[in-house]
Formats: C-alpha cells, structure tokens, sequence
C-alpha cells in the first residue's frame, strides 16, 4: 500500500512523484508555530513556509495560468458548442478535450490555495477531489487516443471517414471514455470514499491509499497503452500523408492525376491533421516525463525543483491546447471574435458562417 500526501500543485494530486518528492521535501522547512487550525493545537497540521517573495511569484504564476486555461478552453467549448457550422466529429473530440481542460484549470484553483500544505475542504472533498482529478486525465488521454483514431481513417481511408466516424458513433464513444473513467477511479478509490480521511495523522491533510496493483493499472491504461496506440496511428498518418502527397506531385498519366484527385486526402483533411499532431506531440512531450518517472521509479531520487518543473509541465498542457487552435484554426479565431464583441447574442447567431 502506498501513502500518498495532497501539499503541492500538480494535474495528479495524488501521483508518488508530486507527494512524496514535493511534499517530504517542504515537511523540512516546517515552523512549529504555524497551523493549520490554530484552535486545535495538539491536532492541527503545520503548514508549510515559503520565503515571500518566492511564495507571492508562486501564487501569481499560478493564478494566471489556472486563469489563462479556463477562459481559454471555456472559449473553445462556447464556440463548438454554439455554433452549428463547427458540429463536425472531429470537433466534437475537441470539445471533449477542452471539457477536460477546463476543469483542469478549474481544479488548479484548489492547488494554489493547498500551496501552504494545508486542505481546508474536508475529507468527503479530499477523496472527492482524487476521484475527479483521476477521471478527467483519464477521459483526456482518451479523447487524445479518439482523436489518432479519427485522423488516422480520415487519412488512411478517406472514401469510408464519413460513414465510419459519424456524430453518434462519436458522441457514444466520448460517453463511454468519460462513464469508464469515472467509473474505474471511483472502484480505485472505493475505501478512501466510504472512510473519508480514515490514513490522515493530523486535521488538515488529505491523505489517501493506493494500493500497487491498481497503480499499476491506472499506468498501463493511462500512459502506456495509450501512447503505444496514439503513437502507432500517427505513424501510420504521416506515412500515408507522405504518400499521397507524393501521388500528387507525380504526373505519370492524367488518368492516374485524376484518380489521384478523386480518391484523394482532402487540404482541409491534411491541415487538420497537422494540427491536432502538433496537439498530440505537445500532449506526449508534456506528459512524458511525469510518466517515465513514475515508470522508472526515481521520484525519490529528484530534488523539489525538479519535480516542479515536472508537475507544472503536466500542468501546463491543459493551456497549450486552445493556443495550438488559434495558430492553426481561422473558424476558432473568427468564433473568438464573435464572442469577445457579443455578437453571439444576436438573433440566429447559430447559423454565422465561420470560414
């Protein structure tokens, strides 16, 4: 069984390498005068202290980019949501990844207020909490490997993309990552929710247990074999992508040009394909080396720096995502536009043509 200490910012507050190499190492710096719960002497926690200025750079970093990720991908949701144009199935996978994210930077609220190493929420909300933290990573790597999917039969199969990925075979897959992973985490998490801070030593942690096998599940089904799957996809896309763009520049008859025109990957297809590959690798690179970490087992052998660095890396995707959009989409652009002037609340502003 392993124990687990909620003292940190992070995407997997209840990951070996945030609790045990982050909060082990700000346990030193301590001041036994300061608590958690200053009426509850002989109980209280004792929160963690910060040099100042280094504490005050922490906290506005961090509220800037909790801040930056949820109107960013709040954006992303109104737009494909709002608009009838933008309900593609492709689009369809980003609005479950900008779900995802927001409520990433939504729950990074509670990490900037958890910086002094204390949980104020109770412990019904601290098991609550790990529930909901778990779920939707794992809903967001799925989404990331539905994504590989949809590109990989819009490229590699184009004539069959439209009866093969429709709306509902989407909407039912979507429902299926996000009702699993809700339901695997809340199996995983099963005695933590039933005794709430039943393995906390003091008033004001939020401690919970992870046994190893299913830690090394939830490693299998989050990282390896999903990176093993969105990987060989993408592989295969760029192949196919090569190949028909050297069918295209090739003029060995005008039959064959014009087969090759017919049969061919549309622009729209290769450019979204691009796109949402730039997604993917800055999702892999991001999440990475968390990961490997964890794989490798030398969270302890790393400084609090670091570990840091790490954490926030993972941290960090969730922001990238709608930056990524507003370089490569013109429809999330114009869609932005429409909403920052309010001229979504015009009448029948559903059916605004977004090039």
């Amino acid at each position: 069984m392993e124990q687990i200490n909620l003292h940190s910012c992070g995407r997997r507050a209840a990951s070996v390498l945030h609790h045990r190499t982050i909060s082990l190492t700000l346990m030193e710096t301590l001041d036994g005068n300061e608590l958690c719960f200053p009426q509850l002497l002989n109980t209280s926690c004792k929160k963690v202290q910060h040099p100042k200025f280094a504490a005050i750079l922490v906290y506005i970093l961090l509220s800037c980019i909790s801040l930056l990720t949820v109107t960013l991908n709040l954006l992303v949701i109104i737009s494909i949501s709002h608009y009838k144009q933008l309900h593609t199935p492709t689009n369809l996978l980003l609005l479950s990844l900008a779900v995802s994210d927001f409520f990433v930077g939504f729950l990074m609220l509670f990490q900037i207020v958890l910086l002094d190493g204390c949980w104020f929420f109770g412990d019904m909300i601290c098991a609550a909490y790990y529930v909901l933290d778990y779920t939707i990573t794992s809903a967001s790597i799925g989404t990331m490997v539905l994504i590989s999917v949809d590109r990989y039969v819009a490229i590699c199969d184009p004539l069959h993309y439209p009866t093969k990925i429709t709306q509902t075979r989407l909407q039912i897959s979507i429902s299926l990552c996000w009702t699993f992973s809700l339901i695997f985490h809340t199996v995983r998490f099963k005695d933590n929710l039933k005794q709430p801070g039943r393995y906390n030593s003091c008033v004001g942690q939020c401690v919970v247990v992870i046994d190893y096998a299913a830690g090394l599940t939830d490693l299998l089904m989050s990282f390896i074999g999903p990176v093993t799957v969105i990987v060989v996809l993408y592989i295969k896309v760029f192949g196919a992508a090569v190949s028909h763009a050297r069918a295209m520049r090739s003029h060995i008859t005008a039959v064959t040009l014009q087969y090759s025109l017919k049969i061919g990957v549309k622009k729209t297809e290769m450019k979204t394909a691009a796109a949402l590959g730039v997604v993917v690798v800055v999702f892999l690179i991001c999440v990475c080396p968390y990961y490997c970490v964890v794989l490798t087992g030398q969270e302890t052998l790393l400084n609090a720096s670091t570990s840091a660095f790490i954490i926030c890396l993972f941290y960090f995707n969730s922001c990238l995502n709608p930056l990524i959009y507003t370089f490569f989409y013109s429809w999330f652009r114009k869609s932005v536009r429409l909403i920052v002037t309010l001229k979504i609340l015009q009448a029948d502003s559903r059916n605004t043509h977004i090039p």
